[in-house]
């Protein structure tokens, strides 16, 4: 249903007007040339042949540089991290161990991600992107910057680039900074999915295109009403934390080791907690016949009711409409790792290619309960005398970082 992707990309844009604190200042050529460069974004690298054909290219290219995490791998942990060797011994489908495979990648693209930083390539290519959407979405060159810089960086580490500015930002511009950690994933995870079986290009393409679409939710949801000290210009003062490439290396090195645990925990604790949670619903069903198969009641059935309406909005295909809604919700009150697991293990082979394409937009993103302790306290670390504002703002950026990607899931789903 293309079409109602299309109709559904503005019914996100009628809600944010709608709950709006001033409507009457939202600037509207923000709003339009983000809407603009989204689409744009969208359809040379989803609908013209050669910019999709280069988006794949590109996507091969990532994957055979992820498996080159495999070679320190397999020295570490030996025959365990060869999924054919394992699946050999243990039969067909059983070879994937999580722990084994994934997690160093994270480790190795980590690593890479600080080495490019200590380089200046990352920092380098951040500011051509948000020069050019501070040139033609006349937004300020602090809140830009930050929301470029999540394309590529986690929530909490893209305003070290505008760290210098954050005492004195608008606050119309903490809200842009705050959507744009919401709306986006950071490099190390990017890894983890695309091992998890979502295709890279999907997760490149979405990063990018929901950095303007973070900018219009954000400016909609709360206009520009004070004059900024960085409108029009773009300055990136990020002190370099390394004193050579060795260094960086270790860095990234340990910063991926501290996030491959913290991923493997959260699988851990998040996924026994859902299966907790069913099987005490299971008791309110009497069609249940043991807790290790519910088939009635769910945490997941029920975010899928509540969700559904969203899921409708993108326009996956009818059919698909409560599978989409739960991983929707399951990403909103769980987090997006969770969410994805599901999508790729357990709900790809349920819905269409074309829902699955929408979904993998659609939970490309920070946006979930658990990220707003996150990001209050990351940002306050860096400008403690805003706390109180990033307070004030953060569930409402969290649900604005939600429809930018929703929007950019839109925009997929009527180009594909």
């Amino acid at each position: 249903m293309p079409i109602l992707s299309f109709l559904g990309l503005f019914g996100f844009l009628a809600i944010c007007w709608f709950f709006s604190e001033n409507r009457k200042r939202i600037n509207w050529q923000t709003v339009f040339v983000g809407l603009g460069l989204q689409i744009l974004l969208g359809f040379v690298v989803l609908y013209w042949k050669p910019g999709n054909q280069a988006l794949r290219d590109l996507s091969t290219g990532v994957d055979h540089f992820l498996n080159l995490s495999v070679a320190g791998g397999s020295f570490v942990f030996g025959v365990l991290s060869d999924s054919d060797a394992v699946g050999s011994v243990f039969g067909p489908g059983k070879g994937f161990i999580f722990a084994f495979m994934v997690l160093p990648t994270i480790i190795f693209f980590s690593a890479v991600m600080a080495v490019l930083y200590h380089l200046g390539v990352m920092q380098w290519v951040v500011k051509i992107i948000a020069s050019t959407m501070v040139k033609f979405m006349k937004t300020s060159g602090s809140e830009t910057l930050s929301v470029s810089a999540n394309i590529f960086v986690g929530q909490t580490e893209a305003p070290f680039l505008i760290k210098p500015f954050l005492a004195r930002m608008t606050r119309s511009e903490l809200m842009a900074v705050m959507t744009g950690g919401f709306a986006t994933i950071a490099g190390g995870v990017f890894a983890l999915y695309v091992l998890f079986g979502v295709p890279a290009q999907h997760l490149i393409v979405a990063s990018v295109m929901s950095a303007p679409a973070a900018l219009v939710v954000s400016k909609m949801l709360v206009p520009e009403t004070e004059p900024s000290e960085t409108f029009g210009k773009v300055e990136a003062k990020m002190e370099k934390t390394s004193s050579n490439l060795v260094e960086a290396a270790t860095t990234g090195t340990t910063d991926g080791l501290s996030l491959a645990l913290n991923v493997g925990a959260m699988l851990i604790a998040f996924l026994g907690l859902i299966a907790a949670v069913n099987w005490l619903l299971s008791f309110l069903t009497p069609e249940i016949a043991h807790f290790q198969q519910i088939e009635g009641l769910t945490l997941q059935r029920i975010l899928g009711w509540l969700f559904s309406p969203f899921a409708f909005l993108l326009g996956v295909e009818w059919n698909d409409i409560p599978e989409v809604g739960q991983l929707l919700g399951l990403k909103i009150a769980v987090n997006e790792l969770v969410a994805y697991d599901v999508l790729t293990h357990q709900v790809r082979s349920q819905i269409s290619e074309r829902s699955f394409t929408i979904a993998t937009y659609a939970l490309c993103g920070f946006a979930n309960l658990g990220s707003i302790g996150i990001q209050i306290g990351g940002i306050s670390a860096l400008c403690p005398e805003r706390r109180k504002d990033l307070a004030q703002l953060a569930p409402k950026a969290m649900m604005a970082g939600a429809f930018a990607s929703w929007m950019t899931a839109s925009v997929a789903g009527f180009l594909t």
